[in-house]
């Protein structure tokens, strides 16, 4: 039986919360918010005379208000007033469509549709946005094309579909647009380390990276067969070229250390239950060595346009370094602690073998060419 109260308490304080939130927020002039609370509540419980109250004076307020500043836009001068009258009509008719879905509610308020004014100011709205980018257009200029594709964007959110706007809307995409072909990296034979190696052409992956994050909607990537595939005109060329690829040499560091420990060095027996012990200091010498080859390469990168003129020149680096450590000792064992124990029990590593360091600096150059060009790009 407690259990039956203690679930009938909580209802009623559930239900007792919901009807002071929607009368505070009533009470707060938040007028909207009131009435999608107390819809809410009359959607579970549609005989709730308290809410039906504060739903029905909530939405009287809350056109009053709506309608008080539609008619402040109306008067003003500014080329956006359409936009703002819709915006007010948008949450009228959000109130409209909130109290519908409680037939409570819609019998006791009969709320006002008012979806025929979203289409009329949604018009005006888009033709407003639409005029401008058809003037920004005129102007024949990338930055322009931009602007104008955004306001094209936003004139087809107030008419979606518009097949007007959507055809502007194609146009001044196109013409925004920067088309850059990505030319694959040639080594030119270059020769290190007493060889000479083909590098592979990782232009897939730089052009499917900077396909999918260009970094700017307005840029697009091609490598040289999708450009003539496509029978596009690039409007500008990135070229790449590997000037050094060094593979290192090892060098190796010394240093030494002196440890040093107190040990037992003689145990006199004088009788089995008096033994003296007698300690002297024993010395060890631990020689460690740190090898590292450090490797690296250096690509070119030269952005020119369609006619041949020069926009940049930058160079990025890779590098690769490996690293080991070894030691050994000298002199007696008993010095050596633990800590020294396990850096003398390392194992002695080999280098990496050259194709090994090779793909690693590449990848580090590709990685690092990808990061410049999204940013030099992120600025058109």
């Amino acid at each position: 039986m407690k259990k039956i109260y203690s679930v009938l308490l909580l209802i009623v304080c559930i239900w007792m919360s919901s009807c002071k939130s929607a009368n505070k927020l009533y009470q707060k002039g938040n007028y909207d918010e009131a009435v999608q609370t107390a819809v809410k509540k009359l959607q579970k419980d549609p005989n709730d005379p308290k809410s039906q109250a504060v739903a029905k004076d909530a939405y009287h307020y809350a056109v009053t208000d709506h309608e008080n500043q539609i008619r402040r836009y109306s008067e003003s001068e500014s080329e956006l007033k359409s936009e703002w009258i819709y915006n007010e009509y948008a949450a009228l008719q959000n109130l409209y469509n909130t109290i519908f879905r409680s037939p409570a509610a819609f019998t006791s308020i009969h709320p006002t549709d008012y979806s025929s004014y979203l289409t009329d100011y949604g018009a005006r709205a888009a033709d407003v946005h639409y005029n401008k980018g058809v003037q920004l257009m005129s102007y024949n200029d990338r930055q322009n094309y931009k602007t104008a594709y955004r306001e094209f964007q936003a004139a087809m959110r107030y008419k979606p579909g518009d097949a007007m706007i959507g055809q502007m809307l194609t146009e001044a995409y196109e013409a925004a647009l920067t088309r850059v072909v990505i030319i694959p990296a040639n080594d030119y034979g270059l020769r290190y380390s007493s060889y000479n190696y083909q590098l592979k052409n990782y232009e897939t992956d730089i052009l499917r990276n900077l396909q999918y994050n260009a970094g700017n909607d307005f840029v697009k990537f091609y490598s040289t067969a999708d450009a003539q595939r496509l029978n596009i005109i690039p409007d500008e060329y990135v070229e790449m070229h590997f000037t050094q690829l060094t593979l290192g040499k090892i060098n190796d560091n010394y240093s030494t250390k002196e440890v040093s420990k107190d040990v037992v060095t003689k145990e006199i027996v004088y009788k089995p239950d008096s033994v003296v012990q007698q300690y002297g200091k024993v010395k060890a010498t631990i020689a460690t060595t740190q090898r590292t080859i450090y490797s690296e390469g250096i690509l070119t990168i030269s952005i020119r346009n369609k006619v041949g003129l020069g926009l940049s020149n930058d160079k990025v680096i890779g590098s690769h370094t490996w690293t080991t450590e070894y030691s050994t000792y000298t002199g007696d064992e008993r010095a050596l602690s633990d800590d020294d124990k396990k850096l003398l029990n390392k194992t002695k590593q080999d280098p990496p073998k050259e194709d090994e360091t090779i793909k690693s600096i590449k990848e580090s150059v590709y990685g690092n060419f990808i990061s410049r060009i999204r940013n030099y790009y992120s600025h058109y």
